[in-house]
């Protein structure tokens, strides 16, 4: 899918559900969809592929009710109950609040990993006394949902974030606000990724990591530098086979480390993790004021390489400053109506001795 194809898809997306909520709520319900979609639809993808090594799709899938049934699946990444597949949603005729918002929940049950990610939003839920998306809504953003495929051969990985980066900058500014107080143009991440030229087994941190661009730029421009090209074969009849680009297993991959303020952007955060199958540690909470990555003694946790695009021109009361106990701020208390020396002085005070960032 290109970005021309993405960007419709998404427009015609916020269009059906255009009246019932405002232009920047309007991500709130389709990336989890999207995301929902994603996860469903590489389901599928993997249970094709593995079906030919237990003798057939029915066969794999009793497996793995089995599998389940005694603790966590392997045979795929994630499992999705079978209500919870695309197919099954876009059957649903009645209370598709209600049923979106139980199968959300049902992923998050079988896949402790997204638990506080795929389902924190309530597709049913009210304000005085009405839906705030009515099941009709819901019905037609499925259909345009279902327009495209996401499985492992269709998107580029980072199809979340992209989505993400696109329906910032198309309604927050379009309702006076700032997108770029929420993400980082996809050219900047790339040339900061380049800049950092990530090593093999680095600790790569972000304290203001947004939906997690960055610290996936990071991973990525390892793949581009050291990943093996591989030719799949397509599930689908009519597409083409695919090259994907790997890290071999004997390459040790990035160790990711972010923090976010906002629990609805941690959450993207997370997703966007998942599908680029990386192991992140991602904690919500304010940096600034309590930092989540600490050493056993209290003290900030350091790492080999910062990415980051905080929220410039914060304000911060001086006391942040003058009381720190993390002795960040050892070269000059910044003025209580602009944060950006004070977010420098918490990065470098994040770095170890060979330590390199790009802000």
């Amino acid at each position: 899918m290109d970005i021309q194809t993405l960007e419709n898809w998404l427009w015609d997306a916020a269009c059906v559900i255009r009246g019932p909520l405002d232009a920047p709520k309007f991500k709130d319900y389709i990336l989890p969809l999207i995301f929902l979609k994603r996860l469903s639809d590489v389901f599928d993808d993997e249970v094709k592929r593995r079906a030919q090594e237990f003798g057939g799709e029915k066969t794999l899938l009793h497996l793995l009710e089995q599998e389940r049934q005694r603790g966590p699946v392997s045979l795929v990444r994630f499992f999705i109950p079978e209500h919870a597949r695309w197919e099954a949603i876009r059957r649903q005729t009645t209370d598709l609040g209600q049923y979106l918002t139980d199968a959300v929940r049902a992923v998050a049950r079988e896949n402790p990993s997204l638990a506080g990610v795929i389902d924190m939003v309530d597709f049913n839920a009210t304000a005085a006394g009405q839906r705030i998306i009515s099941d009709e809504h819901l019905a037609a953003l499925i259909e345009v949902l279902s327009r495209h495929r996401l499985g492992l051969y269709d998107v580029e990985p980072d199809i979340l974030g992209r989505a993400y980066e696109y329906l910032l900058r198309k309604f927050a500014e379009g309702q006076g606000q700032s997108a770029g107080e929420f993400y980082t143009p996809r050219e900047v991440g790339v040339l900061m990724a380049r800049l950092l030229e990530p090593e093999p087994g680095m600790r790569v941190y972000d304290p203001a990591c947004g939906s997690g661009g960055l610290l996936i730029k990071c991973h990525l421009r390892l793949v581009e530098k050291l990943g093996t090209t591989e030719n799949i074969e397509s599930t689908e009849k009519f597409s083409v086979n695919s090259v994907v680009k790997r890290l071999p297993s004997h390459i040790k991959p990035l160790r990711i480390f972010g923090q976010e303020i906002n629990p609805a952007t941690f959450a993207i955060a997370r997703m966007n993790a998942v599908i680029h199958d990386i192991e992140a540690d991602i904690r919500l909470g304010d940096t600034m004021r309590q930092p989540a990555f600490r050493d056993t003694a209290g003290r900030l946790q350091t790492f080999d390489l910062i990415t980051a695009n905080p929220m410039w021109n914060q304000k911060f009361g001086q006391e942040l400053y003058e009381n720190d106990p993390f002795e960040r701020f050892r070269y000059g208390i910044p003025p209580s109506s602009s944060a950006d020396w004070g977010w420098l002085q918490h990065m470098l005070a994040s770095l170890n001795e060979r330590g390199r960032m790009a802000v």
